[in-house]
């Protein structure tokens, strides 16, 4: 057999990875007579080239096209739904995969949807995490958690918090907060990441719970000051700082997610196969630096473990959302 050479080339939808040669592939049938992967190239779709899920996306094709022996193409398409829908209605036969945030299965708990993330998808890894930190501006008489709760509860209403988007994780995010902590604290909405950091840095709110892209500068020079992660373990994107389940409020876990589905009936053989592959990559220590610089970690788990983790975020969330009565916007 002919060595694999390969190519990069930027196209206005992605990534495509090109070789001279396809290599065998001895994995089961499809299940149509088929093996997989055949000479029809693989489409990971995702939302708009430069965010989380393009950046996941994009590592992931360039990690599989190799041993798989194919063509892997990025396919972007606009942000909210539509790629989320291009692959519930795609065959299921593994040439059409999806990288998604925890979107995913927060927006059918809020508005009704054409999929459902349970019934509609195969999972096929938890491609990686990332964390938020929750900060406080410096005027703020706190250093920890703990404290933080405390005048929350001495002043109900009094605090204040910015969030971006109705439904969107950082509101999510602080609302579990509140209703673990049981605190009252108002949430101002903003447009966007980028004014919501600024009103906290200026002081027109109190805290907020953000990547640490955005405060860890502000954080060294500070202008605001960091309590804990939001993640369950402490993370190597922020450390140094306790995890809030630590630091007053036990069982609080907020991450935020990117996620790899085939659409449903998708063959298990097809799925273990591209999962084994993902997986492979997301574990060798090279992809964790990269993921790491690029301000996430690299996870790479297994189909169950991925669907256990939907569950226990709609399950969770879904009571949320109901007990404050959310709608998106």
């Amino acid at each position: 057999m002919r060595p694999l050479r390969f190519e990069i080339r930027i196209l206005p939808v992605g990534v495509m990875l090109l070789g001279s040669g396809v290599a065998c592939c001895q994995d089961p049938s499809t299940g149509s007579g088929q093996v997989f992967p055949g000479k029809q190239p693989i489409r990971i779709i995702t939302s708009a080239p430069g965010g989380s899920s393009d950046f996941v996306a994009r590592q992931i094709a360039l990690a599989i096209s190799e041993p798989l022996g194919q063509q892997v193409i990025v396919d972007n398409r606009a942000a909210g739904n539509i790629p989320i829908e291009a692959v519930y209605r795609a065959p299921p036969d593994g040439y059409t995969v999806l990288v998604a945030g925890g979107s995913f299965w927060i927006v059918p708990l809020l508005q009704k949807t054409a999929y459902d993330p349970a019934k509609d998808f195969a999972p096929i890894t938890i491609a990686s995490r990332a964390v938020n930190i929750l900060a406080v501006h410096p005027s703020m008489p706190v250093n920890s958690v703990k404290e933080l709760i405390a005048l929350a509860k001495a002043k109900p209403g009094q605090l204040n918090y910015a969030s971006a988007a109705t439904g969107g994780t950082q509101h999510l995010m602080v609302e579990l907060f509140k209703s673990m902590a049981g605190v009252d604290i108002v949430r101002i909405p903003y447009k966007g990441g980028g004014p919501a950091l600024i009103a906290l840095l200026s002081g027109e709110v109190q805290m907020t719970m953000e990547g640490p892209a955005p405060l860890v500068p502000h954080i060294k020079l500070g202008k605001l000051r960091a309590l804990a992660v939001t993640s369950a373990e402490p993370s190597a994107l922020a450390p140094g700082l306790p995890t809030v389940a630590a630091s007053g409020v036990p069982g609080y876990q907020a991450e935020t997610l990117q996620v790899i589905f085939a659409p449903a009936k998708t063959p298990a053989a097809v799925i273990s196969r591209l999962n084994q592959e993902m997986v492979r990559f997301l574990k060798q220590p090279a992809a964790k630096e990269k993921f790491l610089n690029a301000g996430t970690e690299a996870v790479g788990s297994s189909p169950e473990q991925l669907t256990g983790s939907m569950k226990t975020e709609m399950d969770r969330l879904g009571k949320l959302i109901k007990d404050i009565g959310l709608r998106a916007d």
